[in-house]
C-alpha cells in the first residue's frame, strides 16, 4: 500500500445548516464554519468535509441540487466559500465538498430543459421513459418510499426515474455529453481550490439495464430498488473515468460513500490506483436492517459491533484505507446506537470513543460526536423533518405497529438525530443561533455542550482531543497509522480488544464494553499507559480488572 499525505489526518463532517448560524437567520451558514475553524484545529482536525451548500430547494436538505456552480444563499456567498478555503488553507486544513451526481434537483437547468423537450438533447441526460401506460414500467421501490418513477411534469406519457425523492430525478451516466457536463463542474471545483469530495450514493450511478421487475418484497406490491445494484455492471468504467479526467490530475483526496462491494473489488476502489482515496465503513451501520422496514430492525449489540468492525479490518488487510466512523447525517448518533440504552455516560461515550478512533484507516468525527450529543427525544410525527423517517413512520404503521412503538423508533434510527443544531453553550438554542432554529435543539443541551466541557480534562471533549494528538503524536503515528490490527481475546463476550503493532511498538486497545466489571487476561508487562478514561486500572496475576465501560491503552 502506497503512503499518501492524508493517511495519518483526522476528518470532521460539518452539517452546515446545523453547525453555527452567524446572522441570526436560523440556519448555520459559511461564516459560521469559518469563526470555528480555530476550534476544529485545536480539536485535532485537518480534513474537512461539507454537506451540500449549493443552491437547492432543500427537498432532501441540499442532497437535490439545482445549480452546482452557486452557493445557495442561505449558507453565504461564493466570496465566503473563497474565504473559508483560504482560511482552512492558512491553517493547514483541507475542505471537501459533497459530490452529490448520480440524481440532481427538478429544478435543475437540465431538468427543465428535458420536460420542454422529453426527446431533446436534455432529455436523454435523465430516464425518461415513453409509455401511456405505467404498470409497463418496472416496480422498484424508491429509498424513500414508493415508486421509482413519476410523471414528467406537462406530459400525459413520459415517466422519469428516481431511486431517491420524486424532486431528485436520476442523471443518464450513460450519456457522454452528461459525464462531460459532469467533469467540467468537478474541475471547476478543484481549479478554485477545494481538496476533494465525499462521493454520495455513488454506486447508484450505474443502472442495470434494460430495466426489469424483481420480486415484491412489501404489500406495496413493489422491490427494493438496491435489487438492481446486485445486477448492475461497469461501475468501474465510469468512476475510473472520473478519477481520471478530474481526481488524478488534481491529487484530490476522495472518500466515497459505498455499501455494497465484492471482496475482489476492494482494491479497484481503494488500492493504490482505485476509484478513491478511502471509503466509509458501513458494515456496522447497516447490521441489523430489514427489507420490511425500520419496524423490523435488530439493535447491534456489543458483540456484533466488535464483529463487524474487525471482519472489516480483516477483508481490507494492506489493500487500502478505510474510513471510520460511528455516525453522519444519515445516521443516529453513535452513542445512542451503539452503547446499550440507557448506559449512556461520560465514560461510556469515552470507551466508545476510543475503540473505534484507534482502528485502521482513516478516523472521521461527525460534528456534536466530539462532545457526547444523543438522540433526541420524540413524541409527534409533526416534530419530524426527515423525509426518509415519515416515510419509515408510514410503513411502520402499515405494518400493525403501535403510534408509540413507531415514534420510538424513529428516535432510535431517525436522520433528524444527526442533524440537531450543534451544542455549543447554555444559552437559549444552545448558542448554536440568535434565531429562530430551523430544526428544534436538543433539550438536553443544558447539561451536553461544548462550553461546559471544554476546560474539563475528564471531558468526552478534551478525551477526543486526547485521542487526535495522541494518534498523531511523533511516537505513535506510524504504528497507528500503518500498524497492524490484531484483534485480542475477540470471542470474549462484551470485550472489545486489539493491538495495533509495527515493527518496534506493539500498543494494545482494550475495552469492557458493558457497565458491569470484568477480569480479562493481560497478555504482557507494560512499558507505558498511553490513555485511560479512568484514574486507574488494576493488573494482578497476569489479569486486568477492567471497570464498567473502561477502555484503556497500553504499550507493551
Amino acid at each position: 500500500m502506497k503512503k499518501q499525505w492524508w493517511n495519518n489526518k483526522v476528518a470532521y463532517q460539518i452539517y452546515p445548516k446545523s453547525f453555527c448560524d452567524s446572522n441570526g437567520d436560523g440556519i448555520g451558514d459559511l461564516q459560521g464554519i469559518i469563526s470555528k475553524l480555530d476550534y476544529l484545529k485545536d480539536l485535532g482536525v485537518d480534513i474537512i468535509w461539507l454537506s451540500p451548500i449549493y443552491v437547492s430547494p432543500l427537498a432532501d436538505q441540499g442532497y437535490d441540487i439545482a445549480d452546482y456552480y452557486n452557493i445557495d444563499p442561505r449558507f453565504g456567498t461564493m466570496e465566503d466559500m473563497d474565504e473559508l478555503l483560504a482560511k482552512a488553507h492558512e491553517r493547514g486544513m483541507k475542505i471537501l465538498m459533497d459530490l452529490v451526481v448520480n440524481h440532481c434537483s427538478d429544478e435543475h437547468e437540465w431538468f427543465q430543459k428535458a420536460i420542454k423537450d422529453p426527446e431533446g438533447e436534455y432529455g436523454k441526460f435523465f430516464y425518461l421513459e415513453h409509455t401511456s401506460d405505467p404498470s409497463t414500467l418496472c416496480n422498484w421501490r424508491s429509498y424513500f418510499g414508493g415508486p421509482v418513477w413519476e410523471k414528467l411534469p406537462g406530459h400525459e406519457d413520459y415517466y422519469y426515474l428516481h431511486v431517491f425523492h420524486r424532486k431528485q430525478p436520476d442523471l443518464n451516466w450513460e450519456n457522454p455529453k452528461l459525464r462531460e457536463e459532469i467533469y467540467k463542474m468537478i474541475n471547476w471545483w478543484l481549479d478554485k481550490g477545494l481538496d476533494g469530495y465525499r462521493l454520495d450514493a455513488i454506486i447508484n450511478i450505474k443502472k442495470a439495464l434494460p430495466f426489469k421487475d424483481y420480486p415484491v418484497d412489501r404489500d406495496d406490491h413493489l422491490a427494493a430498488c438496491t435489487l438492481m445494484l446486485k445486477d448492475a455492471t461497469g461501475i468501474g468504467e465510469l468512476l475510473g473515468e472520473m478519477r481520471d479526467r478530474c481526481f488524478k490530475p488534481h491529487n484530490a483526496f476522495t472518500v466515497g460513500e459505498v455499501f455494497n462491494e465484492k471482496d475482489e473489488e476492494l482494491a479497484d476502489f481503494i488500492g493504490d490506483n482505485g476509484y478513491f482515496s478511502t471509503m466509509f465503513d458501513f458494515s456496522e451501520t447497516i447490521f441489523g436492517q430489514s427489507d420490511q422496514g425500520w419496524q423490523d430492525n435488530v439493535d447491534i449489540k456489543p458483540d456484533d459491533y466488535k464483529a463487524c468492525v474487525f471482519a472489516t479490518q480483516k477483508r481490507i488487510g494492506d489493500i487500502g484505507f478505510l474510513s471510520n466512523i460511528i455516525e453522519n447525517h444519515d445516521e443516529p448518533r453513535g452513542v445512542s446506537r451503539y452503547i446499550k440504552e440507557g448506559d449512556q455516560s461520560e465514560t461510556s461515550k469515552k470507551m466508545l470513543a476510543t475503540v473505534y478512533f484507534l482502528l485502521k484507516g482513516l478516523p472521521w468525527i461527525y460534528q456534536g460526536q466530539e462532545i457526547g450529543m444523543e438522540n433526541l427525544k420524540i413524541s409527534s410525527i409533526d416534530e419530524v423533518d426527515d423525509i426518509s423517517s415519515i416515510d419509515s413512520y408510514k410503513v411502520a404503521l402499515e405494518a400493525g405497529t403501535s403510534k408509540e412503538e413507531a415514534l420510538h423508533m424513529i428516535e432510535k434510527y431517525g436522520r433528524d438525530n444527526a442533524r440537531t443544531p450543534f451544542q455549543w453553550n447554555r444559552t437559549k438554542h444552545a448558542g448554536f443561533t440568535t434565531g429562530t432554529p430551523w430544526l428544534r435543539v436538543n433539550p438536553n443541551y443544558v447539561d451536553i455542550n461544548l462550553e461546559s466541557q471544554k476546560d474539563d480534562e475528564h471531558s468526552v471533549f478534551s478525551h477526543y482531543r486526547k485521542l487526535t494528538r495522541l494518534r498523531k503524536s511523533e511516537k505513535y503515528s506510524d504504528t497507528f497509522t500503518y500498524g497492524e490490527l490484531i484483534p485480542y481475546m475477540e470471542d470474549m463476550h462484551n470485550v472489545m480488544a486489539y493491538y495495533r503493532k509495527s515493527q518496534n511498538q506493539t500498543i494494545l486497545v482494550i475495552a469492557n464494553y458493558q457497565d458491569e466489571e470484568q477480569t480479562v487476561p493481560f497478555p504482557s508487562t507494560i512499558k507505558e499507559v498511553l490513555l485511560n478514561n479512568y484514574e486507574d486500572c488494576v493488573i494482578e496475576d497476569g489479569k486486568i480488572a477492567l471497570k464498567g465501560y473502561q477502555a484503556v491503552v497500553f504499550e507493551l
